[in-house]
């Protein structure tokens, strides 16, 4: 299974950004999809999830500027990033859970850099 993310780079403060991530790899059932970010120094923390049926949950720092969907038709996520703040800055990662066989598990991706200059 891979998970490719894309879209990152290197932006203004109040710029925006749309990460995108595309699942592959004999995934016979896609549910949860998520995105989380990693600063430097820092745990790896929650940005969004979305279930299968829609339903998203978002961190508070990020509710109100970051949207996530997907399109299970092209096992594919995305996280929409309005009004960027240099603390956005981090490496993200998109997660999925997926189902091979019998079993439910989750995948990541290898990240992507978004830097939010001030």
């Amino acid at each position: 299974v891979q998970l490719v993310e894309s879209g990152g780079g290197l932006v203004q403060a109040g710029g925006s950004l749309r990460l995108s991530c595309v699942v592959s790899g004999g995934i016979s059932r896609l549910n949860a999809m998520g995105w989380y970010r990693q600063a430097p120094g820092k745990q790896r923390e929650l940005v969004a999830t979305i279930t299968s049926g829609g339903s998203t949950n978002y961190a508070d720092s990020v509710k109100g500027r970051f949207a996530i969907s997907r399109d299970n038709a092209k096992s594919t996520s995305y996280l929409q990033m309005n009004s960027l703040k240099p603390e956005d800055t981090a490496v993200y990662y998109c997660s999925c859970n997926g189902r091979i066989g019998l079993v439910d598990r989750d995948y990541w991706g290898k990240g992507t850099l978004v830097t939010v200059s001030s």
